[in-house]
């Protein structure tokens, strides 16, 4: 995965020993942010957690909120790519393999976000700060505008404003499940999957 720079933050590192230790820093952020949240992680926390000094941290980034801007970009990319390798392995074989395998797309996905430290949180600080709502926005128009190539040519019928609104909106819907998935517990896991891939399934038909 290609690291990017954070707009609020320092650029990226491209050697090896420096990439570690910036994704070091990334999942000490992470595992923080789930346990004191947004308002009090800070950049102290971060390093004293780390065994790092602060200028340490300020080679990579700005302040924390460069800190969250990069836990969201990575969280975004990592769904991501599960996103386009689902597309690559069934959009050749048309679309009801497409709607047959949405089920197995959003458990790829839930099992990136879990194994991602802090991540609900990290979905949460993409909604909750003002300044990191542009990395959750531009990921899913990414993510919406690879679904309408694909889906394109298979539902031809259907004009392309509104196949990127339903698109959109069930990237949305998938967005949310994730976040379900954590802080829902009165639904089986297994059901909110079936129940939300049918939602997703109903939205893209013709």
């Amino acid at each position: 995965m290609a690291l990017r720079p954070a707009k609020a933050g320092r650029a990226p590192p491209r050697q090896e020993r420096a990439v570690q230790t910036y994704e070091r820093l990334l999942d000490v952020a992470g595992e923080l942010l789930g346990e004191v949240g947004i308002e009090r992680i800070s950049t102290n926390l971060i390093c004293a957690r780390a065994g790092m000094t602060p200028p340490a941290l300020y080679r990579y980034f700005k302040d924390k909120y460069a800190v969250l801007e990069a836990l969201g970009h990575r969280l975004m990319d990592r769904q991501n790519q599960v996103l386009f390798a689902w597309l690559e392995r069934h959009a050749p074989n048309g679309p009801e393999a497409l709607a047959a395998h949405v089920e197995e797309l959003m458990r790829e996905t839930a099992g990136v976000t879990a194994a991602e430290p802090g991540a609900v949180w990290v979905l949460r600080a993409l909604r909750a700060v003002p300044q990191l709502a542009s990395v959750r926005v531009e990921s899913h128009r990414l993510v919406t505008d690879r679904m309408v190539e694909a889906y394109g040519p298979l539902l031809p019928d259907m004009p392309r404003e509104v196949l990127w609104r339903r698109v959109r909106i069930a990237v949305e819907l998938g967005f949310a499940l994730d976040e379900m998935l954590t802080e829902e517990d009165r639904i089986a896991r297994d059901d909110l999957f079936r129940d939300a891939a049918a939602l997703m399934r109903h939205a893209l038909q013709p």
